[in-house]
């Protein structure tokens, strides 16, 4: 077994840990780093709370859901930015070899 397969095993193991949401405990278990764990948790906290704080009146049922699209939202606009980018590169390549 080659450092490619000690990777992929260290990669397969799963994590354990705590997080607060919304003021409630999860145990969450991941393949991800423990760190990336933490902050993907953070990002969900901090954009219920701005809702909640926002909308002091709407159920915590329709606070997740406003989160959800939320992160949604910047998610696909990333994504599309991602997208762009990539196509702007691979022009950019085309046109460097015709410069040749």
């Amino acid at each position: 077994m080659g450092v490619k397969g000690v990777a992929r095993l260290r990669s397969d193991r799963r994590h354990r840990i705590e997080v607060n949401i919304f003021g409630e405990e999860y145990t969450l278990k991941s393949s991800s780093n423990p760190e990336h764990m933490k902050k993907v948790a953070s990002v969900v906290d901090e954009t219920m709370n701005k809702i909640a704080e926002s909308k002091p009146r709407i159920s915590l049922h329709q606070i997740a859901v406003l989160a959800a699209l939320n992160l949604a939202d910047e998610y696909l606009k990333l994504e599309d930015e991602h997208t762009d980018l990539l196509e702007m590169l691979d022009e950019k390549g085309e046109t460097d070899k015709g410069d040749n």
